[in-house]
């Protein structure tokens, strides 16, 4: 039987063109709070902010 993970996926999206291009996984006890990366974006074809969506199943 597997064991429940205190880790969760989530999907980064871009705060420019709201795309999501990333998806990450975060330790639910550890982070609290959302993740804002700085990561390439293909359709700005530049380095933009990206921050969490929702969790994925």
């Amino acid at each position: 039987m597997a064991k429940k993970s205190s880790r969760l996926q989530f999907g980064l999206v871009c705060t420019v063109c709201n795309k999501q291009n990333y998806v990450v996984e975060k330790n639910k006890i550890n982070t609290t709070e959302a993740l804002k990366l700085m990561k390439y974006c293909n359709k700005c074809k530049k380095h933009t902010e990206h921050k969490e969506k929702k969790k994925l199943d």
